[in-house]
């Protein structure tokens, strides 16, 4: 695969070419195994669209959903549609593809939406487990306190907060010179590959975007790991086993979902993974970029009661349109 370049003419009239695209090696399967591996990923985004979807509809139809917490779900279902968009779809293509081929500035304009994408997750995991302390550690304080108004402004935080943290890594990171070789062995544009195809250390850069990660990864992380430790505490003191379950349970499903999210990042971004092979690396960002987004909805449903009448309803609504 040749790689496509730009040249400018140094000062000793040496002409050094920069890297105008990148080549996303992907998953290494051909033959058969190539298609049942495409189909098997285009299945399970439409599910993830599909589920997601269910739950966005049914919070935005079902009145008895318009509270705060199936506010926050909602707009979660919605986060995760985008999320899981901005790497599937390209990664479709490139399966199919000979070439594997993504513009430099491609390359850099998904970088920004999964990493604000998932920087926004990680803040809105944290707004619910807020939700849920208030809810169940100062519950005749909770309809003053989460307030619609509140609520809404929660959640514009985490959305802003969430595309405003990566413009500054993005733009370190863009403006480093990349003349070859253009080989990222990986899915998405990620940092790690990145700079080591940069042609000039870039010590700082690196320090500074890694310590950034961490903050993003960290921060909210405390922050659900207080909120639950509070929770758990004041349900351990209700004196009722059947108060005590209900708590459990209405907590259970957003602990899974961090569990299962937070578990997987840390893997790829707080853990050493230098000496970690790519394919694993690649396995661990598919679990957290597509299969997580994918276990959500099946988790909030089957664990709710309301959540499960309202799809219901949305179900018996669309089989009537249709």
């Amino acid at each position: 695969m040749a790689m496509r370049t730009e040249s400018a003419l140094g000062s000793k009239n040496n002409t050094i070419h920069f890297v105008t695209e990148f080549i996303l090696l992907g998953f290494s399967i051909q033959g058969e195994m190539r298609s049942f591996f495409f189909s098997s990923v285009l299945v399970l985004y439409l599910l993830t669209l599909l589920g997601n979807g269910a739950i966005v509809c049914a919070v935005r139809w079902d009145q008895k959903l318009h509270t705060p917490m199936y506010i926050f779900l909602g707009n979660f279902a919605f986060l995760e549609i985008w999320y899981v968009s901005s790497t599937i779809p390209n990664m479709l293509v490139n399966i199919l593809s000979e070439s594997k081929t993504i513009s430099f500035s491609a390359c850099f304009f998904q970088f920004y939406f999964f990493f604000s994408l998932g920087t926004t997750e990680c803040f809105f995991l944290s707004a619910m487990a807020y939700d849920r302390y208030l809810a169940i550690c100062r519950p005749l304080h909770y309809p003053s306190i989460m307030t619609r108004k509140f609520c809404v402004i929660l959640i514009c935080i985490c959305w802003v907060s969430g595309f405003l943290c990566y413009p500054v890594p993005i733009i370190l990171i863009s403006q480093l010179p990349f003349c070859g070789p253009n080989i990222i062995d990986h899915f998405v544009c990620d940092p790690g590959p990145l700079f080591a195809l940069s042609c000039v250390p870039a010590p700082s850069t690196e320090l500074l975007c890694y310590t950034f990660n961490s903050m993003i990864i960290f921060g909210p992380f405390c922050s659900i790991l207080g909120s639950y430790t509070l929770v758990l505490r004041a349900v351990l003191r209700v004196p009722s086993g059947a108060g005590r379950t209900k708590a459990f349970s209405t907590c259970g499903s957003h602990l899974v979902v961090v569990s299962l999210f937070y578990g997987t990042l840390m893997v790829m971004y707080v853990s050493p993974t230098s000496g970690n092979p790519a394919g694993m690396q690649k396995i661990v960002t598919l679990i957290y970029s597509a299969l997580t987004p994918l276990i959500n909805p099946l988790i909030y449903s089957l664990r709710n009661k309301d959540m499960k009448n309202a799809l219901k309803k949305v179900l018996k609504l669309t089989t009537i349109q249709n």
